[in-house]
């Protein structure tokens, strides 16, 4: 197994709560999304930084389930409990095996179901191309292609004032991402950037609701995900992309 592909199987990373699946509902949906609070100062170069270059090679990462055991952990050896009972759980649980309950845990059967937590994780699919994008001074702007499925394709994001406008036809400015470095997420978030959009046409048919997050992880890599659910002139699409790349 190659070196990368090695480390992305120990950093399973859990999905952050900026990535996830938005239903649409064109008769709900106003006609944009409400302004979001102004960025802090030197934004806009760290936008630049973190876009993807023309033709980036990234990498294409997935949702897996996963179970997460580090409050379980914490518990049991607040309690003394059996570390060898504690061993057996945790590897059950990394090979994706629902732990059973062990009362040499020391704890109860009820405190066990509370702490063994299920979540996803993003981890990579060890599948590697080249992202459709291109950019020039004041614009990056996507394409589609290979593995792409064409969720980001027609997008694209104004380095000046940050706007992110579809194929829609409706637009959305950034927010900050909150850094995290919550031991319990596994997800180590130095810093970034979130676009909401959703609106709707009546007269074009034309509606979208989706989430693009762009992150920049402590070990320097980049992740950018798009989740959306489209309707273009009636026709309605749901899609999702997630890649890592450095920068």
């Amino acid at each position: 197994m190659p070196h990368y592909a090695r480390e992305c199987m120990k950093v399973a990373w859990p999905l952050p709560a900026v990535v996830m699946t938005l239903g649409l509902s064109i008769g709900s949906l106003g006609s944009s999304a409400p302004t979001p609070p102004a960025l802090p100062a030197g934004w806009q170069p760290r936008l630049a930084a973190l876009l993807p270059a023309t033709a980036q090679t990234v990498t294409l990462l997935e949702r897996r389930p996963s179970i997460s055991t580090l409050e379980l952990q914490l518990r049991v050896a607040s309690v003394g409990g059996n570390p060898q009972a504690l061993q057996q759980v945790i590897v059950n649980a990394a090979r994706g095996v629902q732990p059973t309950y062990d009362e040499r845990l020391g704890i109860s059967r009820e405190d066990f179901k509370r702490y063994v937590v299920f979540q996803e994780v993003l981890a990579s699919t060890g599948k590697t191309f080249r992202l459709a994008v291109t950019r020039d001074a004041s614009q990056v702007t996507f394409g589609d292609g290979p593995l792409m499925d064409g969720v980001l394709k027609g997008v694209s994001i104004d380095l000046k004032t940050g706007e992110m406008r579809g194929p829609e036809g409706f637009s959305a400015r950034p927010t900050s991402v909150t850094p995290s470095t919550a031991p319990d997420q596994g997800l180590d978030v130095r810093s970034g950037f979130q676009w909401r959009v959703a609106g709707s046409n009546a007269t074009s048919g034309n509606g979208v609701r989706g989430t693009l997050s762009l992150l920049q992880l402590s070990s320097g890599r980049v992740v950018l995900s798009y989740t959306r659910t489209s309707m273009i002139r009636r026709s309605v699409d749901t899609g999702e992309l997630i890649v890592e790349y450095t920068r």
